[in-house]
């Protein structure tokens, strides 16, 4: 029996098939979403003020070691992690402090940490040919969202665009939020089944007991009510949170003062995603946010760093526990690692061509056409 939708329902009309199965294991495949991917669009790396001025950090975007740099004054700079002199490694460590020169260990080729420009070339005198102005660091683009930094390792970057708006989260504090929890977890899949699974909820009855419990829409295998067969947009809103609950947390009860800007709607919610493809997502809640980065590691290893920021008054309170709050969260995950780990184990029989989407996973169907548009070869 075919399904009817309302118009305006965001379920789709058809069956369509998902990417084929070698985009998930082919090292050709994976390495071209590195060049076009995660070369073209801004990367999440953490929370601004995770960074201390006078500090430098390593991170890996796409196939790029890139130093990320806050200077004594706060100023922030990037640059591919490489000398211009042979290559070396400039910064060595996870971080490394940061004066007014990044020197490199090799031969003391010194960079200024602010704009890159090369300074001096440690003992070797250079002839009349050579000119500092062409030996600079290649820089990298940078920019703060809410607290959030971006890398872009594009030359002409375009605008930061979250799949909700640049102002989804303005009436959460988010500047002066502190990160008082951090996981980190390494999948044994592709990138993108970890993104896939983010995108549907037809597995939350079999797979978050305690998730549908708290979201008793997600035991509908939905992920709101729009999603509903019969959903018609004359449809009341209903609070997703059961009654009594007011945030995740593993009781439903906030951990601490709520925030005092929040809309009714957004109190009711009760959890708000923002989406920043391809590395981020964050959920705020009335009384502290999340956030989950996402680093591909391999063509079938991921990385998952998880992080919870709270207000200082919140982590101010006697006996406060930040790992409690993240407690609920953190069994979510581990059930979605375990079901992403059997999704691309089954991606690897040689008698899986594809798979197929139902009309509730539309927002895979967005994502699939999101990675092909991506991959494509620009002029």
């Amino acid at each position: 029996m075919t399904a009817h939708h309302h118009p305006d329902s965001p379920l789709l009309d058809h069956c369509p098939a998902t990417l084929p199965s070698h985009a998930y294991f082919d090292t050709d495949w994976y390495a071209r979403e590195q060049r076009t991917i995660w070369a073209r669009n801004w990367v999440a790396v953490g929370r601004l003020n995770d960074l201390k001025p006078g500090s430098m950090r390593r991170h890996r975007i796409g196939a790029a070691s890139v130093i990320l740099c806050r200077a004594a004054d706060g100023a922030l700079s990037a640059f591919h992690n490489m000398c211009r002199h042979r290559g070396a490694a400039l910064c060595a460590e996870d971080e490394q402090p940061l004066g007014k020169l990044i020197t490199c260990r090799y031969h003391a080729w010194s960079y200024a940490a602010t704009d890159g420009r090369l300074v001096a070339t440690g003992h070797a005198h250079p002839t009349e040919d050579f000119r500092k102005d062409d030996h600079g660091l290649v820089p990298v683009s940078v920019t703060v969202w809410e607290g959030f930094v971006f890398l872009n390792l594009s030359q002409n970057p375009g605008p930061l665009m979250p799949d909700m708006g640049l102002d989804y989260l303005t009436n959460w504090p988010m500047e002066s939020l502190i990160t008082g929890h951090r996981a980190v977890k390494d999948l044994k899949c592709n990138w993108k089944v970890f993104w896939e699974n983010y995108n549907e909820c037809l597995h939350c009855p079999g797979v978050h007991p305690e998730l549908c419990d708290l979201v008793p829409v997600y035991g509908a295998g939905v992920m709101g009510q729009r999603e509903r067969p019969d959903w018609t947009p004359e449809e009341p809103y209903q609070p997703p949170l059961r009654e009594g609950a007011a945030t995740w947390t593993t009781d439903g009860k906030p951990c601490g003062p709520e925030f005092a800007g929040l809309t009714p709607r957004e109190r009711q919610n009760g959890y708000n995603f923002v989406t920043l493809y391809p590395a981020m997502f964050a959920v705020a809640h009335v009384d502290y946010v999340r956030a989950v980065y996402i680093e591909p590691t391999g063509p079938e290893t991921t990385r998952l760093t998880a992080e919870c920021y709270f207000p200082q008054e919140t982590l101010d309170q006697p006996g406060f526990d930040a790992a409690k709050v993240a407690a609920f969260a953190k069994i979510v995950m581990a059930q979605d690692a375990e079901v992403a780990e059997l999704n691309q184990a089954g991606i690897r029989s040689p008698a899986y061509r594809h798979g197929t989407l139902m009309p509730e996973e539309y927002a895979i169907h967005d994502f699939h056409g999101w990675i092909l548009r991506q991959m494509e070869d620009q002029p």
